[in-house]
């Protein structure tokens, strides 16, 4: 082959990385070669078992602008059909149950193609060849209108207008969505909202709305161009976006809320109903509070039968669960809060080769991810793991996972915490597979989660700020400052620790543990606030906790502390749901920009020891002396974006990572990067993978890949 003609070759190589196909995404590029067979036309062959090489899926994508346009246009084939899709989108993940990726290998197999879709799938030049969900009227999947007994009182069009009805009628609809059901009502209706809320046991946290153009979206949400980009893209998640003074949304949707969670039409389907019903739609998962999706039709029924007035559903089975995905747009992008739909299963890459590897990450905001070979594939969100149901849905995907590995699994990983429902499952699988167990400590591998994103190499000081997790000395650990080499974690700061009185119940009680922080200081004045809080027996009760350390564990948590704060300052004193005060203290100071932090104080070394001490007795002044809350807010705020600055100063290495779901918190990801970048550090943040627990797996997997490398070398140089 001559120079000109590899020059050629080299751009086009280069042309298709810079801009591929659509719904492609070139990971590598290998270019060699072929003898020429003789054949003048483009075929794709027959698959066979086992062709397929690592674990590389498409994820599912909303409806492209072609398939749109047909949709809405009389006199196409597939005018005003739910199920229609193309090449470059459609259910791919949620339809997937094999490899390779054909059409006999996914839950349409039993849809038998009729002759203008099959006319369509061998047509090289049609953009459905070899869309392996191709469908249409005459011989893909129907609608049907269902009551909770299972009857149908419609089918088709009329099951589309009967759940129109329903919804403009304030009713709740429960729609079989991509990747299962979904609760819908009107999203402007405060009766149908509280409706759903009652029969849902949602109390408060918020609801997702979707809406039927961009017209109404920034009727109701003032939308920043980037924002904007999210909510179009063929993942067409949840964008949280800022409500518009001018919104028609029902109170109901977010309470207490500035912001809300907005979203485009993730399938025909949805397009269809918001088109026909005018309006936006409240649109959450179809499930009771803390258990999975329902995927299934007699399994929606018979746990959503005393929540929905009506089911919208349909034939096309629905191979695992999936959510919807939740992003923002934060100080350095798109950042992924939950990744469900649209996202999954693409991989990220291991900077080398590595063991193939099973990690079960942690109990809340649970997912598995599975590496082998340079690829890691991290699952959909499987939600919090309180319940049975959601254990044996952990269990599922794990085995969901296992069914695409070629080659023998060799280490499977879990958390620290000896009782979490993951670690418990990790253990079954090491003794079913005969493999090593590895455990890596918690806020170990939120960090490493945020290097495993970026491929970051040496040292790295992350702060792993979050809730809570279990330490290696056996406390609930959750303001960490951790200098990350490979395989390796030093303890370099963390905050003093307090008592949480009751243990699991001071998690959504910011009352109790301000009463573990004030006991530990032993404020002259905790009596009297903890007297407006509790009665004289219940004060009893919590001050025995206290002094004997029963029911009392020690806790070194950020999120804590902001639970401290915000009952001390009455922003919110106890929670429907995880997270919420420390959201309504982020709220509450959007309109303060400058403040001067809270002093904090650093003691010690090995590890440094941050006593917040002084910051909790400024808290309390302030409010006797009538400070605004939203001051009081803002001035905690930057006092702990200081404290990364500070520490970061002290550790003196020049990359910084920012994990920990307290850095879903805008206001102090934005605070904390700009004082680090001001004081000349490099910061990385998650942005594919949720800074929460949902990125716990996949930094097991770094951890882990690392503990293997390193034994590997000493293997090999002790030969």
């Amino acid at each position: 082959m001559g120079p000109q003609r590899g020059r050629r070759r080299a751009a086009r190589g280069e042309a298709l990385r810079r801009r591929p196909p659509p719904g492609a995404r070139v990971v590598t590029l290998v270019s060699r070669q072929v003898e020429l067979r003789g054949s003048s036309d483009f075929q794709i062959l027959a698959s066979r078992v086992g062709d397929a090489s690592g674990v590389a899926l498409p994820p599912d994508s909303a409806p492209c602008d072609e398939c749109a346009r047909e949709i809405a246009t009389p006199g196409e084939r597939r005018y005003r059909y739910p199920f229609t899709n193309c090449t470059i989108c459609g259910p791919r993940w949620s339809v997937i149950e094999a490899l390779p990726y054909d059409r006999t290998r996914t839950t349409l197999r039993s849809f038998t193609l009729c002759d203008d879709c099959a006319r369509e799938y061998e047509d090289s030049s049609d953009r459905r060849f070899h869309a392996q969900p191709i469908a249409c009227p005459q011989c893909g999947p129907r609608l049907a209108a269902l009551d909770a007994m299972g009857r149908t009182s419609a089918a088709e069009e009329g099951a589309l207008a009967a759940a129109v009805q329903f919804l403009r009628d304030g009713q709740v609809c429960a729609v079989k969505g991509v990747g299962g059901y979904q609760l819908l009502v009107d999203a402007t209706s405060s009766s149908a909202v509280a409706r759903l809320r009652r029969r849902k046991g949602r109390e408060e946290k918020p609801f997702a709305v979707m809406f039927p153009s961009l017209a109404t979206l920034r009727r109701d949400c003032d939308v920043a161009d980037d924002e904007l980009h999210a909510l179009l893209s063929p993942a067409a998640p949840i964008v949280l976006v800022r409500r518009s003074r001018l919104s028609s949304l029902a109170a109901e949707v977010a309470p207490n809320n500035p912001r809300v969670g907005a979203m485009l039409a993730a399938s025909p389907l949805h397009r269809l109903l918001l088109s026909d019903v005018g309006g936006p739609l409240v649109c959450t998962s179809g499930n009771l509070s803390s258990e999975p999706i329902c995927i299934d039709d007699a399994e929606a029924r018979e746990r959503l039968g005393a929540v929905a007035d009506l089911f919208l559903a349909h034939d096309r089975p629905i191979a695992r669960p999936l959510d919807d995905s939740v992003v923002r747009i934060g100080p350095n992008g798109l950042e992924i809060l939950r990744r469900a739909r649209g996202f999954v299963p693409r991989s990220f890459l291991r900077t080398e080769d590595g063991p193939p590897v099973l990690c079960l990450g942690g109990h809340l905001k649970s997912t598995i991810t599975l590496a082998v070979g340079r690829e890691v594939v991290v699952s959909q969100h499987l939600g919090d793991l309180d319940c049975e149901s959601a254990r044996a849905l952990l269990g599922r995907t794990a085995r969901d996972l296992l069914r695409f590995l070629h080659g023998r699994l060799e280490v499977i990983a879990c958390d620290l915490h000896p009782d979490y429902a993951s670690t418990r499952l990790a253990e079954v699988l090491a003794a079913e597979h005969e493999v090593p167990l590895e455990r890596v400590q918690h806020h170990h591998a939120h960090v490493a989660a945020c290097a495993a994103e970026h491929s970051l190499q040496g040292p790295l000081l992350g702060l792993a700020w979050d809730g809570s997790g279990y330490g290696e000395d056996g406390d609930l650990w959750g303001g960490e400052a951790l200098v990350c080499d490979g395989a390796r974690a030093l303890r370099f700061a963390h905050l003093r620790s307090f008592r949480l009185p009751g243990g699991d119940a001071a998690i959504r009680d910011g009352r109790r543990a301000a009463a573990g922080a004030l006991h530990a200081i032993g404020e002259a004045g905790f009596s009297a606030i903890a007297a407006a809080w509790f009665s004289p027996c219940e004060l009893a009760v919590l001050d025995a906790m206290l002094e004997r350390g029963l029911n009392a564990p020690r806790t070194t948590s950020v999120g804590r502390l902001f639970d401290v704060v915000a009952a001390l300052a009455g922003v919110r004193e106890q929670s429907s749901f995880e997270g919420q005060a420390a959201m309504e203290l982020e709220y509450v100071a959007e309109d303060v920009e400058d403040a001067e932090p809270y002093p904090l104080v650093l003691r010690g070394s090995a590890p440094i020891v941050v006593d917040w001490e002084p910051l909790v007795l400024e808290v309390v002044a302030d409010r006797r002396r009538g400070v605004p809350v939203a001051v009081v807010s803002a001035r905690f705020h930057e006092a702990l974006a200081w404290l990364a600055a500070e520490l970061a100063r002290r550790a003196a290495i020049p990359a910084v990572a920012l994990a920990g779901g307290c850095f879903q918190n805008l206001r102090l990801a934005t605070s904390t990067r700009r004082r680090l970048e001001r004081a000349g550090f490099t910061v990385y943040s998650p942005s594919l993978a949720p800074p929460n627990d949902g990125g716990l797996s996949l930094g097991q997997s770094w951890v882990v890949t690392h503990r293997w490398q390193e034994r590997s070398h000493v293997s090999r140089s002790t030969r």
